[in-house]
């Protein structure tokens, strides 16, 4: 066990301590906002604590069991308990780990999943429809729901520019941030006669739904509001009215736009959402470069300018090009399957804030 590790656990296990005072003080408990702010804590800390007797048990069980190794009557039962152990290992590190990093407060959150077809034409579109789709599919999965905020359709299919929410599901920003950045796809388009391999490029930005406003000051005077009749799937009413919203935030330039409900009201809400999660990804790019002499994250900088996959059909592969993970099951991947891809990219990640948590 790492020696700065375990100092950072006496000081959890005095931490511990401190919060089960706290918690039963009465003047706490008659303080909602403070008792609930200690209770998460609390919580918190002792799920840590749990999580790191268990990582330890697995590690004390297999040092004991190596040392069994030498006894000729005992050896086949320790090398079958020490390949059981090794093989539970891994998760309950990656659990304690996990709990160990403090955690990103927006994990939890809803998040927008912005497409756009990028380099490719016609070809990126279409691409930008089945990244949609894949993402979708793994809504269904995991249990979440979704909705297109606003749509672009390309002129063969797909989206020139895409927005889907996703909702009622844990962790949802947790799972989906990776997905930032340029993705790249490498096949034969349904036009091309001559059977060539084409690539094209479409970007995704994902944005975790705030819901503390406060958060992000904006000027109503600094927007522009315009009306306009929203196109598209959605039912009769979408092109009777000029129901459809766009924003424009006139300091930063962002435009956003909603035409999936049935409403002005409806949509000017969902517009104004998505809008403080772009000025909110803006903030923490900002807050990035600041601290842009630390250590880059092996999962890139979610940068939708950074290529941080490739989906080449004819290989049937997909690769992950910041932790240099290849797989190659690219049609289920296509369906939804991205278990094994998120597992991956929130491992390396933690990995890297354990590096730089243990500098500390």
């Amino acid at each position: 066990m790492n020696e700065s590790i375990e100092k950072k656990i006496l000081s959890l296990q005095e931490k511990y301590k401190e919060l089960i005072q706290q918690i039963s003080d009465p003047e706490v408990i008659a303080d909602n906002q403070q008792f609930s702010t200690i209770s998460r804590e609390f919580s918190r800390v002792e799920k840590l604590l749990q999580a790191y007797s268990s990582y330890k048990k697995i590690i004390d069980d297999i040092n004991d069991a190596k040392k069994l190794i030498s006894d000729p009557e005992m050896q086949d039962i320790a090398k079958e308990e020490i390949e059981k152990l090794e093989r539970i290992l891994p998760e309950a590190e990656f659990t304690f780990h996990s709990l160990l990093i403090p955690p990103d407060p927006y994990d939890q959150a809803n998040v927008f999943i912005e497409i756009r077809a990028a380099a490719g034409g016609d070809e990126s579109a279409i691409f930008a429809g089945d990244l949609l789709r894949m993402y979708t599919k793994y809504a269904d999965k995991i249990g979440s729901s979704y909705e297109i905020i606003s749509s672009n359709s390309g002129s063969h299919g797909g989206y020139k520019e895409v927005v889907v929410r996703l909702f009622n599901a844990p962790e949802l920003n947790a799972k989906l941030k990776f997905e930032s950045g340029a993705h790249r796809v490498q096949r034969v388009p349904e036009t091309e006669a001559q059977g060539r391999v084409h690539t094209s490029t479409c970007t995704v930005a994902v944005l975790p739904e705030i819901e503390d406003i406060s958060e992000i000051e904006i000027n109503t005077d600094e927007l522009k509001i315009d009306t306009f009749r929203a196109s598209g799937a959605g039912g009769q009413h979408v092109n009777k009215t000029e129901s459809a919203i766009r924003i424009t935030h006139l300091p930063s330039g962002i435009v956003v736009e909603c035409q999936d409900g049935r409403s002005q009201h409806q949509n000017k809400a969902k517009a104004m959402t998505l809008l403080y999660a772009k000025l909110l990804d803006i903030k923490q790019k900002q807050q990035q470069k600041e601290q842009a002499q630390q250590r880059k994250s092996l999962v890139g900088t979610g940068d939708r300018s950074e290529r941080i996959r490739t989906y080449n059909f004819p290989q049937g592969r997909m690769t992950d090009h910041r932790i240099a993970l290849t797989l190659y099951s690219l049609t289920y991947i296509m369906e939804g399957d991205l278990d094994e891809i998120i597992h991956a990219l929130q491992m390396a990640d933690i990995a890297n804030q354990m590096n730089q948590f243990l500098e500390v």
